[in-house]
């Protein structure tokens, strides 16, 4: 858009005067005619154009505003998405009814006049001056198309808006000088398509297929001769002539298209008389605009594109380019979404978890080995009213998350086992593991200097019952919380570091973990989508590949449509075979038997684990199979909800354990989302269980009586361990200010 001009020398009023060459068409404009009508009859005069001379001449035209679609991976639509909801259309694909009513009522003499129709501007000086006022206007169509792409060019920004519809003398000027070059440059039949492509219909419809179907239901080719006339009369006042507001009024004004039709021979009179009697027959179809509207509860998943779209560089180099490429639209967008999968996971959450209850349900999930996001949804949907949230628990918070991410408990002990393992421990590691004690100190970090343990810090056990010493297996299977910070005390925190970072494991406010002890017990706050993407690691045998969404992107500019890049999964080995193989092994009892049980699939094999976080404000369920990943969260966004003595989903629950309420909510998404997919096995490793004597010499808290861990030790604490079947019962203390809560302030979660 061409800059305003500044500096000293005459005003704009005395530049136009010069332009103009006569005073009496000051006077003129001073009534009310459009500057521009009258510009041409100066421009003979030698040395009086040269400020118009001065103006650029090349009409930039940006590429017009379009929705955008958003479809599924097997390419349904979930969405569409506008800055303006526009569709273009060729010239062929547009009524002739709709053709000749627009040029009949905006500028019937169009197709025998050049940018300017000096005709027209006699008849409206004329008009105005028997009026004293402003009774008719002289902008030719070409002259409308110029001002709606200034508006176009705008956007959404409203100063910008004003000053390209301000009806200054230099902005008329730049309105003449462009209209003549399109002229030349495009022709009558391009600038009618272009405008009509365009130009504002009311209703939230720019263009005039997007009008048809609003008003009509129907495509802009075709439109009859009365539904044409109704939609040329709105643009002259889109508000005062809504047919969906006031319908008597825009009748009036289609049936002034339609004299004006046959008054200038596009129609017969009879033609026009029979279509006034027609009523408008309006069949309105609602805007649906945004990821609300997205199907299958995707609303979520559609607002994660829209963040991806808008953070990666590979859209563009800034944001302002980014957002600019995002609100011009056009855009297909082909998702990573699969309809089974995601039908599965919503149909879980609303059998497991009211929008109304007082806590919330998140669940995605992840293909291994691809990193694709097949599933994403909560319980609470996508909105802003009660029972309704626009934020995404299932993400980080730079990618619409809620916080700082959710405590995820036991559930991060496999990242601290990976570490030892991949470091050489063996799977049959053993620590004396007692009830409660210190935090060990020092612990070394990554840098030179190491964590200390400055205030006394302690960590215990669920139970006093639960002492060791134990190996791996067990102090997995029964989530010892002393066994696996004295781990971190020997390998040092920076393995657990490297792990984790090689996992792309950081926090939900995207910073990394904190090197302290604790974070073996799940205490970082962690997304859904983080959890899920780690944990397919493991399924893939070491792999891990960054979480995408997108699986391509076309953008159509004009008739033509192009193809952009768009990001792709980047996959590097995390771990070896042998390290994943044995944390499968570990992690596989848990869903067979035990507390686990509930989220056991039937018929295939799977592996996962669970995790309660202090106070119960946290439940988690992260499992897989070799072919697709999970995570399950529950609990309050604003963690001030213990789960205790509540009711979710309609069920009274005493105690909420990681397996009792997200553990079945994974399964029966798992479930629905594997249905007649390929069944995997792992790759098992041999894992020696303890001597069986000093199992029934110490026993165990579950009662079994040092029962062969494989049935009620093994399997039934894979967990946090408790009570008659593992249930978890967290005790342990952190640190003072270690989490961050939703408000930023520390404090325990």
């Amino acid at each position: 858009m061409p800059k305003k001009r500044s500096g000293g020398g005459l005003s704009a009023t005395q530049q136009a005067a010069k332009f103009l060459g006569v005073s009496v068409l000051a006077g003129a404009l001073l009534a009310g005619i459009a500057l521009p009508a009258f510009g041409v009859l100066g421009l003979a005069a030698k040395g009086s154009v040269e400020s118009f001379d001065e103006l650029p001449a090349n009409l930039k035209t940006p590429p017009l505003s379009q929705r955008t679609t958003i479809l599924d991976a097997d390419g349904g639509q979930l969405a569409t998405v506008y800055s303006r909801d526009r569709t273009v259309v060729e010239l062929k694909n547009i009524s002739p009814y709709m053709q000749k009513a627009i040029v009949a009522i905006e500028d019937s003499r169009f197709y025998q006049h050049g940018a300017v129709d000096l005709k027209g501007v006699l008849r409206a000086l004329n008009k105005n001056v028997q009026s004293s006022g402003v009774a008719q206007g002289a902008s030719t169509l070409t002259q409308q198309y110029v001002k709606n792409v200034f508006v176009e060019e705008a956007g959404d920004d409203p100063t910008k808006v004003a000053q390209a519809t301000q009806q200054t003398l230099g902005r008329k000027i730049q309105e003449l000088k462009f209209a003549i070059q399109v002229e030349e440059e495009l022709g009558k039949k391009k600038i009618l398509e272009n405008y009509l492509n365009i130009t504002f219909f009311g209703e939230q419809a720019y263009g005039v297929e997007a009008a048809a179907q609003r008003y009509f239901s129907k495509h802009a080719k075709d439109l009859t001769l009365p539904e044409s006339a109704m939609l040329a009369g709105i643009v002259q006042s889109p508000s005062r002539y809504d047919p969906v507001n006031d319908e008597a009024e825009a009748t009036k004004r289609r049936n002034v298209v339609l004299q004006r039709m046959a008054d200038v021979g596009d129609i017969s009179q009879a033609e026009a008389d029979q279509a006034k009697e027609t009523p408008l027959k309006l069949k309105v179809s609602q805007p649906k605009n945004g990821c609300i509207t997205a199907v299958r509860g995707a609303s979520f998943f559609c607002k994660y594109v829209e963040k991806v779209f808008l953070n990666d560089p590979v859209f563009g180099k800034t944001q302002e380019a980014r957002a600019k490429l995002w609100n011009q639209g056009g855009l297909t967008i082909r998702t990573t979404l699969q309809p089974q999968a995601q039908e599965s996971v919503q149909a879980s959450l609303k059998s497991h978890v009211n929008k109304s209850d007082k806590v919330a349900a998140a669940a995605t999930l992840v293909e291994p080995g691809t990193g694709k996001i097949v599933g994403m949804g909560q319980s609470k949907p996508y909105g802003y009213g009660k029972n309704e949230t626009e934020y995404n628990f299932s993400v980080n918070a730079q990618m619409g998350g809620s916080n700082f991410g959710f405590p995820t408990g036991s559930t991060f002990k496999p990242f601290v086992a990976a570490a030892a393992l991949e470091g050489g421990k063996p799977a049959t590691q053993e620590y004396s593991s007692p009830y409660d004690m210190d935090y060990p100190s020092p612990v070394q970090t990554c840098s030179s200097k190491p964590w200390v343990n400055e205030h006394g810090d302690k960590v215990e056990n669920e139970s006093e019952s639960e002492s060791g010493p134990y190996q791996l297996k067990e102090a997995m299977a029964k989530s010892v919380n002393t066994y696996f910070v004295q781990m971190i005390s020997e390998i040092g925190l920076c393995p657990v570091v490297k792990m984790t970072d090689a996992l792309h494991v950081t926090q939900g406010n995207g910073t990394k973990l904190p090197e302290t002890p604790s974070i073996a017990l799940g205490a970082v706050g962690l997304s859904p989508l983080t959890m899920a993407s780690a944990y397919a690691a493991f399924a893939s045998r070491g792999m891990y590949c960054t979480p995408i969404a997108i699986e391509s992107i076309s953008q159509k500019l004009g008739n033509q449509r192009k193809s952009l890049e768009v990001p792709k999964s980047t996959c590097s080995r995390a771990m070896t075979e042998k390290t994943a193989d044995t944390v499968n092994t570990l992690l596989r009892g848990v869903v067979d038997s035990g507390t686990g049980q509930q989220a056991g699939l039937t018929d295939r094999e799977s592996a996962g684990k669970t995790g309660t976080t202090d106070e119960r404000k946290n439940a988690w369920f992260v499992g897989y199979t070799p072919n697709l990943s999970g995570a399950v969260w529950v609990g309050s966004a604003s963690q001030k909800i213990p789960m205790t003595k509540i009711t979710i989903g309609g069920v009274y629950h005493a105690l909420v354990y990681g397996g009792q309420v997200p553990g079945p909510i994974w399964k029966d998404a798992m479930t629905g989302a594997l249905s007649g997919k390929p069944v995997q096995s792992f790759n098992l490793v041999d894992i020696p269980d303890a001597p069986k004597d000093r199992d029934q010499d110490k026993g165990d808290d579950h009662g079994n009586n040092g029962s062969n861990p494989t049935n009620g030790g093994f399997i039934s604490g894979l967990t946090n361990g408790g009570n008659n079947g593992g249930n978890p019962n967290p005790t342990y203390s952190l640190p003072d200010g270690f989490i961050q809560g939703n408000n930023g302030n520390g404090g325990r979660h």
